[in-house]
Protein backbone atom coordinates (compact mmCIF):
# COMPACT_ATOMS: atom_id res chain seq x y z
CA UNK A 1 0.00 0.00 0.00
CA UNK A 2 2.63 2.14 0.96
CA UNK A 3 4.46 1.85 -2.18
CA UNK A 4 1.71 2.31 -4.52
CA UNK A 5 0.74 5.86 -2.55
CA UNK A 6 4.23 6.85 -3.22
CA UNK A 7 3.94 5.58 -7.02
CA UNK A 8 0.70 7.72 -6.95
CA UNK A 9 2.12 11.06 -5.34
CA UNK A 10 5.09 10.62 -8.17
CA UNK A 11 2.20 10.96 -11.06
CA UNK A 12 0.61 13.43 -8.90
CA UNK A 13 3.58 15.79 -9.19
CA UNK A 14 4.42 14.88 -12.29
CA UNK A 15 0.53 15.67 -13.78
CA UNK A 16 1.03 19.03 -11.54
CA UNK A 17 3.85 20.32 -13.47
CA UNK A 18 2.62 19.55 -16.89
CA UNK A 19 -0.66 21.02 -16.03
CA UNK A 20 1.13 24.09 -14.06
CA UNK A 21 3.68 24.52 -17.03
CA UNK A 22 0.77 24.74 -19.46
CA UNK A 23 -1.53 27.14 -17.87
CA UNK A 24 1.58 29.23 -17.44
CA UNK A 25 2.48 29.40 -21.21
CA UNK A 26 -1.37 29.99 -22.13
CA UNK A 27 -1.59 32.74 -19.78
CA UNK A 28 1.73 34.24 -21.10
CA UNK A 29 -0.13 34.25 -24.66
CA UNK A 30 -2.11 36.81 -23.42
CA UNK A 31 -1.01 39.90 -25.17
CA UNK A 32 -0.39 41.85 -21.49
CA UNK A 33 2.55 43.65 -19.57
CA UNK A 34 2.61 43.49 -15.90
CA UNK A 35 5.52 45.88 -15.86
CA UNK A 36 2.71 48.72 -17.83
CA UNK A 37 -0.27 47.66 -16.19
CA UNK A 38 1.65 48.09 -12.46
CA UNK A 39 3.34 51.83 -14.01
CA UNK A 40 -0.09 52.72 -15.82
CA UNK A 41 -1.50 55.23 -12.35
CA UNK A 42 1.94 56.47 -12.34
CA UNK A 43 2.19 57.53 -15.80
CA UNK A 44 0.45 60.80 -16.06
CA UNK A 45 2.92 61.88 -13.36
CA UNK A 46 5.87 60.88 -15.00
CA UNK A 47 8.35 62.35 -18.44
CA UNK A 48 8.26 59.92 -21.53
CA UNK A 49 12.12 59.28 -21.12
CA UNK A 50 11.34 58.61 -17.05
CA UNK A 51 8.23 56.26 -17.82
CA UNK A 52 10.60 54.62 -20.39
CA UNK A 53 13.87 54.40 -17.49
CA UNK A 54 11.45 53.23 -14.91
CA UNK A 55 9.86 50.59 -17.80
CA UNK A 56 12.79 48.99 -18.50
CA UNK A 57 13.95 48.80 -15.35
CA UNK A 58 10.81 47.51 -13.63
CA UNK A 59 10.97 44.53 -16.89
CA UNK A 60 14.50 43.84 -15.54
CA UNK A 61 13.24 43.20 -11.90
CA UNK A 62 10.68 40.81 -12.83
CA UNK A 63 12.37 38.76 -15.34
CA UNK A 64 9.85 39.64 -18.22
CA UNK A 65 12.96 39.66 -20.93
CA UNK A 66 14.09 35.93 -19.77
CA UNK A 67 12.93 32.63 -21.47
CA UNK A 68 9.35 30.90 -20.93
CA UNK A 69 10.94 27.95 -19.24
CA UNK A 70 13.51 30.40 -16.59
CA UNK A 71 9.57 32.45 -15.85
CA UNK A 72 8.04 29.58 -15.24
CA UNK A 73 10.62 27.88 -13.24
CA UNK A 74 10.87 31.06 -11.20
CA UNK A 75 7.06 31.47 -10.49
CA UNK A 76 6.98 27.85 -9.30
CA UNK A 77 10.14 28.63 -7.01
CA UNK A 78 12.86 26.83 -8.56
CA UNK A 79 14.76 29.33 -10.05
CA UNK A 80 15.80 32.15 -8.20
CA UNK A 81 15.08 35.74 -8.00
CA UNK A 82 17.21 39.24 -9.31
CA UNK A 83 17.95 39.30 -5.95
CA UNK A 84 19.15 35.42 -5.46
CA UNK A 85 15.94 34.02 -3.38
CA UNK A 86 14.00 31.75 -4.35
CA UNK A 87 10.22 33.41 -4.05
CA UNK A 88 7.53 31.20 -6.15
CA UNK A 89 4.63 29.61 -5.63
CA UNK A 90 6.61 26.89 -3.57
CA UNK A 91 6.82 29.47 -1.03
CA UNK A 92 3.95 31.12 -0.70
CA UNK A 93 4.00 33.72 -3.50
CA UNK A 94 1.42 33.04 -6.07
CA UNK A 95 2.20 36.45 -8.08
CA UNK A 96 0.88 40.13 -7.07
CA UNK A 97 -3.36 40.97 -8.13
CA UNK A 98 -3.20 44.24 -10.42
CA UNK A 99 -6.62 44.76 -9.47
CA UNK A 100 -6.29 44.20 -6.14
CA UNK A 101 -3.32 45.86 -5.73
CA UNK A 102 -1.56 43.25 -3.65
CA UNK A 103 -0.45 39.26 -3.41
CA UNK A 104 -2.26 37.14 -4.77
CA UNK A 105 -2.51 34.84 -1.37
CA UNK A 106 -3.91 37.21 0.47
CA UNK A 107 -6.64 38.16 -2.05
CA UNK A 108 -7.12 34.04 -2.22
CA UNK A 109 -6.88 33.25 1.75
CA UNK A 110 -11.03 33.59 2.56
CA UNK A 111 -12.89 33.33 -0.75
CA UNK A 112 -10.83 29.78 -0.62
CA UNK A 113 -11.72 29.25 2.87
CA UNK A 114 -15.46 30.01 2.14
CA UNK A 115 -15.37 27.56 -1.32
CA UNK A 116 -14.27 24.78 0.67
CA UNK A 117 -16.86 25.43 3.79
CA UNK A 118 -20.01 25.87 1.24
CA UNK A 119 -18.56 22.42 -0.85
CA UNK A 120 -18.07 20.46 2.14
CA UNK A 121 -20.99 21.19 3.76
CA UNK A 122 -22.72 21.10 0.91
CA UNK A 123 -21.18 17.48 0.44
CA UNK A 124 -22.15 15.77 3.56
CA UNK A 125 -25.71 16.73 3.49
CA UNK A 126 -26.01 15.18 0.16
CA UNK A 127 -24.20 12.12 0.71
CA UNK A 128 -26.53 12.39 4.07
CA UNK A 129 -29.51 12.04 1.60
CA UNK A 130 -28.51 10.12 -1.66
CA UNK A 131 -26.92 6.81 0.18
CA UNK A 132 -30.25 6.30 2.11
CA UNK A 133 -32.57 7.27 -0.62
CA UNK A 134 -30.75 5.26 -3.39
CA UNK A 135 -30.78 2.58 -1.12
CA UNK A 136 -34.46 2.54 0.33
CA UNK A 137 -35.21 2.96 -3.45
CA UNK A 138 -33.35 0.08 -4.61
CA UNK A 139 -34.55 -2.53 -2.20
CA UNK A 140 -38.29 -1.13 -3.24
CA UNK A 141 -37.73 -0.75 -6.56
CA UNK A 142 -41.07 -0.06 -8.45
CA UNK A 143 -42.88 0.56 -5.50
CA UNK A 144 -44.99 3.96 -5.18
CA UNK A 145 -41.97 5.48 -3.20
CA UNK A 146 -39.04 4.83 -5.57
CA UNK A 147 -41.56 6.28 -8.95
CA UNK A 148 -41.61 9.35 -6.98
CA UNK A 149 -37.92 9.70 -6.51
CA UNK A 150 -37.86 8.89 -9.97
CA UNK A 151 -39.62 12.31 -11.19
CA UNK A 152 -37.87 14.49 -8.40
CA UNK A 153 -34.14 13.07 -9.27
CA UNK A 154 -34.81 13.57 -13.15
CA UNK A 155 -36.31 17.07 -12.63
CA UNK A 156 -33.62 17.63 -10.58
CA UNK A 157 -30.72 16.40 -12.48
CA UNK A 158 -32.26 18.19 -15.22
CA UNK A 159 -32.79 21.75 -14.39
CA UNK A 160 -29.54 24.08 -14.44
CA UNK A 161 -28.40 24.65 -11.18
CA UNK A 162 -28.45 28.44 -11.41
CA UNK A 163 -32.42 28.14 -12.47
CA UNK A 164 -32.77 26.23 -8.58
CA UNK A 165 -31.11 28.84 -7.43
CA UNK A 166 -33.53 31.82 -8.48
CA UNK A 167 -36.15 29.46 -7.47
CA UNK A 168 -35.04 28.84 -4.07
CA UNK A 169 -34.09 32.95 -4.02
CA UNK A 170 -37.64 33.70 -4.45
CA UNK A 171 -39.60 31.90 -1.95
CA UNK A 172 -36.36 31.99 1.09
CA UNK A 173 -35.63 35.50 0.28
CA UNK A 174 -38.30 37.08 -1.03
CA UNK A 175 -41.19 35.67 -0.30
CA UNK A 176 -40.70 34.28 3.38
CA UNK A 177 -37.82 36.53 3.88
CA UNK A 178 -35.97 33.50 5.70
CA UNK A 179 -32.88 34.11 4.53
CA UNK A 180 -30.54 37.30 2.92
CA UNK A 181 -30.64 37.63 -1.15
CA UNK A 182 -27.11 37.81 -1.06
CA UNK A 183 -23.59 38.53 0.20
CA UNK A 184 -21.50 36.74 3.13
CA UNK A 185 -21.79 38.67 5.97
CA UNK A 186 -24.34 41.21 6.96
CA UNK A 187 -23.11 44.54 5.94
CA UNK A 188 -22.33 47.61 8.44
CA UNK A 189 -22.16 44.82 11.44
CA UNK A 190 -19.13 44.64 14.40
CA UNK A 191 -18.49 41.40 15.70
CA UNK A 192 -18.20 41.19 18.99
CA UNK A 193 -16.42 37.86 18.56
CA UNK A 194 -15.38 35.17 16.33
CA UNK A 195 -18.44 33.51 17.59
CA UNK A 196 -20.50 36.04 16.34
CA UNK A 197 -18.85 35.86 12.88
CA UNK A 198 -19.20 32.53 12.41
CA UNK A 199 -22.79 31.94 12.77
CA UNK A 200 -23.19 35.25 10.54
CA UNK A 201 -21.51 33.49 7.54
CA UNK A 202 -23.16 30.21 8.41
CA UNK A 203 -26.48 32.43 8.28
CA UNK A 204 -25.75 33.39 4.65
CA UNK A 205 -24.46 30.18 3.43
CA UNK A 206 -27.65 28.37 4.07
CA UNK A 207 -29.48 28.62 1.46
CA UNK A 208 -26.33 28.46 -0.85
CA UNK A 209 -25.64 24.86 0.60
CA UNK A 210 -29.06 24.27 -0.11
CA UNK A 211 -29.28 24.64 -2.87
CA UNK A 212 -25.78 23.08 -4.00
CA UNK A 213 -27.26 19.99 -2.16
CA UNK A 214 -30.54 19.86 -3.55
CA UNK A 215 -28.69 20.51 -7.50
CA UNK A 216 -26.71 17.46 -6.98
CA UNK A 217 -29.20 15.13 -5.36
CA UNK A 218 -30.95 13.93 -8.68
CA UNK A 219 -27.53 12.66 -10.34
CA UNK A 220 -26.05 11.00 -7.15
CA UNK A 221 -29.33 9.55 -6.17
CA UNK A 222 -30.25 7.24 -9.44
CA UNK A 223 -26.26 6.39 -9.23
CA UNK A 224 -26.65 4.74 -5.67
CA UNK A 225 -30.35 2.91 -6.80
CA UNK A 226 -28.78 1.68 -9.68
CA UNK A 227 -25.37 0.54 -8.21
CA UNK A 228 -27.33 -1.42 -5.88
CA UNK A 229 -29.91 -3.04 -8.11
CA UNK A 230 -26.96 -4.50 -10.16
CA UNK A 231 -25.63 -5.71 -6.17
CA UNK A 232 -29.07 -7.33 -4.82
CA UNK A 233 -29.64 -8.94 -8.05
CA UNK A 234 -26.48 -10.81 -7.92
CA UNK A 235 -26.33 -14.67 -6.90
CA UNK A 236 -24.46 -14.03 -3.39
CA UNK A 237 -27.40 -11.72 -2.16
CA UNK A 238 -29.69 -15.13 -2.91
CA UNK A 239 -27.47 -17.39 -1.22
CA UNK A 240 -26.98 -15.22 1.95
CA UNK A 241 -30.81 -14.78 2.00
CA UNK A 242 -31.27 -18.65 1.60
CA UNK A 243 -29.30 -18.59 4.49
CA UNK A 244 -31.53 -17.43 6.60
CA UNK A 245 -29.38 -14.08 7.16
CA UNK A 246 -31.69 -10.68 8.66
CA UNK A 247 -32.47 -8.57 5.57
CA UNK A 248 -30.68 -5.20 7.27
CA UNK A 249 -27.72 -7.89 6.98
CA UNK A 250 -27.80 -8.65 3.49
CA UNK A 251 -28.60 -5.23 2.21
CA UNK A 252 -25.80 -3.35 4.02
CA UNK A 253 -23.16 -6.23 4.53
CA UNK A 254 -23.32 -8.15 1.49
CA UNK A 255 -25.41 -5.99 -0.77
CA UNK A 256 -24.09 -2.13 -0.11
CA UNK A 257 -20.42 -3.03 0.71
CA UNK A 258 -19.96 -4.90 -2.92
CA UNK A 259 -21.87 -1.78 -4.71
CA UNK A 260 -20.02 1.20 -2.75
CA UNK A 261 -17.04 0.43 -4.87
CA UNK A 262 -18.66 2.17 -8.32
CA UNK A 263 -20.36 4.50 -5.92
CA UNK A 264 -17.12 5.85 -4.69
CA UNK A 265 -15.67 6.66 -7.90
CA UNK A 266 -18.33 8.73 -8.76
CA UNK A 267 -18.23 10.84 -4.94
CA UNK A 268 -15.24 11.85 -5.58
CA UNK A 269 -16.01 13.22 -9.48
CA UNK A 270 -18.79 14.88 -7.95
CA UNK A 271 -17.35 16.11 -5.39
CA UNK A 272 -14.87 17.79 -8.47
CA UNK A 273 -18.00 18.73 -10.05
CA UNK A 274 -19.32 20.71 -7.18
CA UNK A 275 -16.82 22.44 -6.82
CA UNK A 276 -16.81 23.95 -10.43
CA UNK A 277 -20.50 24.28 -10.16
CA UNK A 278 -19.88 26.71 -7.29
CA UNK A 279 -18.89 29.24 -9.71
CA UNK A 280 -22.24 30.09 -10.42
CA UNK A 281 -23.21 29.87 -6.56
CA UNK A 282 -21.10 32.15 -5.32
CA UNK A 283 -21.90 34.95 -8.52
CA UNK A 284 -25.91 34.24 -7.88
CA UNK A 285 -25.42 34.89 -4.12
CA UNK A 286 -22.26 37.40 -4.71
CA UNK A 287 -20.43 35.32 -2.06
CA UNK A 288 -16.67 36.03 -1.76
CA UNK A 289 -15.56 32.46 -2.60
CA UNK A 290 -13.45 31.47 -5.06
CA UNK A 291 -15.71 31.16 -7.62
CA UNK A 292 -16.77 34.87 -7.61
CA UNK A 293 -13.19 35.67 -7.24
CA UNK A 294 -12.09 34.07 -10.77
CA UNK A 295 -14.82 35.17 -12.37
CA UNK A 296 -13.33 39.07 -11.73
CA UNK A 297 -9.95 37.71 -11.98
CA UNK A 298 -10.54 37.03 -15.64
CA UNK A 299 -13.20 40.42 -16.54
CA UNK A 300 -10.44 42.23 -15.10
CA UNK A 301 -7.57 40.86 -17.22
CA UNK A 302 -6.16 39.71 -13.84
CA UNK A 303 -3.75 36.78 -14.96
CA UNK A 304 -1.80 36.09 -11.75
CA UNK A 305 -4.72 35.86 -9.48
CA UNK A 306 -6.71 33.54 -12.72
CA UNK A 307 -3.13 31.33 -12.54
CA UNK A 308 -3.43 31.03 -8.88
CA UNK A 309 -6.88 30.18 -8.77
CA UNK A 310 -6.58 27.68 -11.46
CA UNK A 311 -3.35 25.51 -9.12
CA UNK A 312 -5.92 25.75 -6.61
CA UNK A 313 -8.29 23.50 -8.75
CA UNK A 314 -6.03 21.59 -10.55
CA UNK A 315 -4.47 20.68 -6.78
CA UNK A 316 -8.48 19.98 -5.81
CA UNK A 317 -8.74 17.87 -8.71
CA UNK A 318 -5.52 16.05 -8.57
CA UNK A 319 -6.11 15.29 -4.65
CA UNK A 320 -9.46 13.54 -5.43
CA UNK A 321 -7.87 11.81 -8.08
CA UNK A 322 -5.28 10.44 -5.75
CA UNK A 323 -7.95 9.64 -3.07
CA UNK A 324 -10.52 7.62 -5.09
CA UNK A 325 -7.37 5.12 -6.18
CA UNK A 326 -6.63 4.77 -2.39
CA UNK A 327 -9.97 4.32 -1.79
CA UNK A 328 -9.94 1.11 -4.53
CA UNK A 329 -8.22 -0.71 -1.75
CA UNK A 330 -9.88 0.15 1.65
CA UNK A 331 -13.49 -0.71 0.01
CA UNK A 332 -12.90 -3.73 -1.71
CA UNK A 333 -10.12 -6.04 -0.40
CA UNK A 334 -10.07 -7.50 -3.71
CA UNK A 335 -8.29 -4.60 -4.83
CA UNK A 336 -4.73 -5.01 -4.33
CA UNK A 337 -3.64 -1.36 -4.31
CA UNK A 338 0.37 -2.81 -3.57
CA UNK A 339 1.01 -4.65 -6.59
Amino acid sequence: MGKYVLKRLGYVVLVFLIISFLMYALYNLIPTDPARAQLEPMRQQLRPDEYQVMYQQLRQQMGLDDSLLVRYLRWLGLWTDMDGTFNGMFQGNMGYSQFFKKDAVDVIIEPMGNTIFINIFSTILSLGITIPVGIYCAVHKGKKFDQGMQVVTILGYSIPIYIIALVFMYFFCVTWRIFPVMGSRTAGIIYANSWEAFVDKLYHFTLPVIVMTFGSLGGMTRYVRSSMIEALSMDYIRTARAKGLREKVVIYSHAWRNALLPVVTSIFGWFLSIFSGSVIIENTFALNGMGRLYWQGLNNQDFELVLAIQMFYTVVSLIGSLLIDISYGLVDPRVRVNK
